[in-house]
């Protein structure tokens, strides 16, 4: 897996540099409603060129011409995080895999070059608490765990903390929570109580996720009878369910609340609450000065308000 890296530097706050890889687009009608709500949200402009990756490998390909921050102003406050003893692909970097086109936590802005999202802010703020720049690595899903520690210091992509992951990597202490949820139009009056009202259906989700692994064992182990269409992106899913492709997506309820956040299309029939996740930055089983580093950096992070203040943004009002 190759790795095409640009430096981009600008006047940022507190001094902060990015590196941006290849990148994808943003829902536009997000950005809009956004705007509409008023918001305080500063968009910190970078201007780079990006070298062009040929074909989509695990790392992805695209070209691109600008970066920018889409967080808040990051916080004011001083770090004094000890980085002593914390190993790193490149010196002064936070090397960091992501599969940029998962609203709202990472997807690309109107540019069509610009990674944003609540975790690109949050890996952003990171980083900034540990003075380092930021390497964002536009990395297919499938295969993105494996690229940690060889071609990427951590991931930051809506990763679920699940005691099977936790036997091959480190996590973060978690920095936002989640649950399943099954997404319909919204004029299907359909109810849906729990994930046996699927039964009969057509749905769609994303390969390899948390949906794909709690559907197929609905599945194989007869539950229910749904017929699965398994997507490499979550946007293709709710693109199949406005064309009616599909019956339902089953999804990240937080991925769930920024669409229905950005459009009057789409609403949330069910969310399994029984069953609550969490989400971590995922780093190599080794690097234990990393994660320890990373966690006081999210600790200062929530304490400042800047964590709750980036989930309002990118969530809405929808989210709890």
């Amino acid at each position: 897996m190759r790795r095409f890296l640009v430096l981009c530097k600008a006047a940022m706050p507190k001094g902060a540099d990015f590196v941006f890889g290849p990148c994808f687009f943003i829902n536009a009608r997000m950005r809009a409603h956004k705007e509409e709500k008023g918001m305080k949200k500063k968009i910190v402009s970078v201007l780079c060129a990006v070298t062009l990756a040929l074909g989509l490998t695990a790392c992805g390909g695209a070209t691109g011409e600008a970066a920018k921050s889409s967080g808040e102003d990051k916080p004011a406050t001083a770090s004094t995080i000890d980085m002593s003893g914390v190993t790193l692909m490149s010196d002064g970097v936070l090397s960091v895999g992501c599969e940029v086109g998962y609203p709202p936590f990472e997807d690309f802005a109107d540019d069509g070059t610009t990674p944003i999202g609540f975790d690109i802010d949050i890996i952003t703020a990171v980083a900034e608490k540990l003075g380092l720049k930021v390497n964002i690595i536009n990395t297919a899903w499938d295969g993105i765990f494996a690229g940690i520690g060889v071609n990427y210091d951590v991931t930051c992509s809506a990763v679920t903390i699940t005691p099977e992951r936790q036997e091959s990597m480190l996590f973060s202490t978690p920095y936002i929570n989640n649950y399943q949820a099954v997404v319909l139009l919204a004029n299907d009056d359909r109810k849906m109580e729990s994930f046996n009202d699927l039964n009969g259906l057509s749905i769609a989700l994303q390969k390899e996720t948390t949906s794909d692994i709690l559907m197929s064992d609905y599945k194989s182990t007869g539950t229910i009878d749904v017929q699965i269409v398994a997507n490499e992106k979550v946007t293709s899913c709710f693109t199949q369910l406005q064309n009616g492709e599909v019956d339902a997506v089953v999804v990240d309820s937080t991925v769930a609340d920024g669409y229905i956040n950005s459009s009057k299309d789409f609403k949330i029939a069910y969310e399994d609450k029984s069953e609550p996740e969490q989400f971590g930055i995922a780093i190599a089983k080794d690097n234990t000065a990393l994660q320890k580093a990373i966690n006081e950096a999210l600790a200062e992070l929530e304490a400042e308000g800047y964590i709750k203040e980036t989930y309002d943004y990118w969530f809405g009002a929808v989210a709890e």
